[in-house]
């Protein structure tokens, strides 16, 4: 094929892929936007939503994807079933941080909006499409272009993916074109399609994403003079009230005649009220039961299903193996990012221009330049591990860098004032305001770009691919939570891959409890 011939295909591959990406932004923004405003005004709903969210967000989704495949493809025969497979994917990678963007969003909206839908009287859909719908727009859009970086990483991976069946592969796909240049030794395709890919990326930024978010920032700053408008006409709209219910005639409520208050010797003031006080009793007891259930289940298992022991053990230790990777490439993304950031943030004059590069770079995924990586760093020792580590790092460093920069450009000015005021310079400046001022940044990095590792691990730790016709093994670990989810899924035993996901499962959870939460209670008030 001549180099014209190859570029019309490369751009006709890469049309395809943007089309399930537009199409998965597309649904993952709808069902953001209604389930994040339901969590965020339900305080039922927000209490199972958003936990099940912080778990999801954190799982090797691409775990489910050829079970996925299979169960849509016997729905939905033929290309449409696999196209539709590899679009649910992807939003299962976008939906999370977008519906995280819209319930806070609503969380932190001024109380004069919702005040004059009551004084109003606005029903539903009027709030929808005028209050809540606008109002989560700015986040959206922000959470879109991140969330957009995450897709190309799950889609990429969707299209090169194996299900031991190569006729469930997608047809037409950057992913698919990129492996198999690169794997058979195409140096010259795969610089070409790596090319098309990036110029993809870059159009899309400049085209799409940055019109969007240029009219709505220009949306927040009206926004915010029409919530001025609306307190004053909520202001004026009481004080008629108040003065029309003064006058005479107009059925103005009587003053309350005075109470007895009781003595603090009838009614202790330190006592706790009935109500909680049931509340915990409940509370111990379900938790009480719920233990005793699950330990009766688990001892019947093991004691008539020996082999699910294996199993745990097998499971636990992959996950203290992955475990160690996650954290041990995560000390490394530290090293490189706070110096970097501190940089960026407090001396460089050009951080625009460097985030606008850093922009473009993240959303190249790790899984395009899997392949090379492959060919590159092979023949060292450990290889299987090297390329693990490169692509744990890729997945998670980007998330801890812009972070960083996003939580600081908020930052008072009069922490750099200190700096100057007291001629603080080098490493004092770096530990005790640098350091300090990037706190928050570091936390929030620490949550997505772990959990971004996780997500990696099913293809850092066991990677195949049906571009080459066979479904070969690309790379592979010796141990690792990842490799397990992907092996015994592709072997069909389901037995195994549910207990090391519920192991996964249990692990996020506790760390989320445990270690996040406390975390961001104590950098809230860093400077106080």
């Amino acid at each position: 094929m001549d180099a014209l011939g190859l570029l019309v295909s490369l751009i006709i591959d890469t049309s395809a892929s943007w089309l399930r990406m537009f199409a998965a932004l597309f649904i993952s923004v709808i069902v953001s936007i209604f389930v994040g405003i339901w969590a965020a005004r339900s305080r039922g709903a927000e209490r199972v939503i958003i936990p099940i969210l912080d778990i999801f967000q954190t799982l090797p989704i691409l775990a489910f994807f050829p079970f996925v495949i299979f169960v849509v493809v016997a729905t939905l025969p033929g290309m449409i079933g696999i196209n539709a497979a590899v679009i649910f994917l992807i939003v299962t990678s976008m939906v999370w941080n977008i519906t995280f963007g819209v319930y806070e969003s609503i969380k932190a909206m001024p109380k004069e909006f919702l005040e004059v839908a009551s004084l109003y009287r606005m029903g539903l859909l009027d709030r929808l499409r005028r209050i809540f719908i606008p109002a989560t727009m700015p986040r959206v859009v922000e959470q879109s272009v991140l969330s957009w970086s995450i897709g190309l990483f799950y889609l990429v991976t969707s299209e090169i993916f194996s299900t031991g069946n190569a006729n469930y592969a997608v047809k037409y796909g950057i992913g698919v074109a990129i492996t198999k240049f690169a794997l058979s030794g195409n140096t010259e395709a795969y610089a070409l399609a790596l090319a098309v890919f990036i110029a993809f990326v870059i159009a899309t930024r400049f085209l799409f994403f940055m019109p969007l978010e240029r009219r709505y920032s220009r949306y927040m700053k009206s926004a915010s003079k029409q919530g001025g408008a609306i307190a004053k006409m909520i202001t004026f709209a009481k004080r008629r009230i108040f003065t029309a219910q003064r006058r005479p005639g107009t059925g103005a409520p009587k003053p309350e005649k005075p109470r007895m208050q009781k003595s603090a010797a009838v009614r202790p003031v330190d006592k706790v009220p009935k109500e909680e006080r049931l509340g915990r009793n409940y509370r111990a007891f379900y938790y009480a039961v719920a233990l005793a259930v699950l330990a009766a289940v688990l001892s019947y298992l093991y004691l008539y299903y020996p082999q699910l022991l294996g199993y745990e053990a097998l499971a636990l230790m992959s996950l203290v193996v992955s475990f160690t990777r996650v954290w041990g490439v995560f000390a490394i993304i530290l090293a490189i990012a706070l110096p970097l950031c501190a940089y960026l943030v407090f001396i460089s004059k050009h951080q625009n221009t460097y985030l606008l590069v850093f922009q473009v770079v993240a959303s190249i995924p790790a899984t395009i330049l899997l392949p090379v990586l492959v060919v590159a760093l092979e023949g060292y020792p450990l290889h299987s591990e090297l390329v693990a580590i490169v692509v744990y790092f890729l997945s998670g460093i980007w998330y801890v860098i812009f972070s960083i920069i996003a939580s600081t450009r908020t930052l008072s000015p009069s922490v750099l004032e200190v700096k100057k005021l007291f001629g603080i310079k080098g490493t004092t400046a770096f530990r005790k305001i640098y350091l300090m001022a990037m706190l928050p940044g570091v936390i929030t990095g620490a949550v997505t770009g772990i959990a971004a590792e996780w997500n990696a691990s099913i293809v850092a730790e066991y990677f195949t691919s049906t571009a080459i016709g066979n479904g070969a093994v690309i790379t592979a670990v010796h141990t690792g939570i990842g490799r397990l989810l992907d092996v015994s899924l592709g072997t069909g035993n389901l037995t195994l891959m549910l207990i090391a996901l519920l192991n996964l499962t249990v692990m996020i959870i506790l760390i989320n409890k445990f270690v996040w939460k406390r975390f961001y209670k104590k950098i809230e008030k860093v400077y106080e």
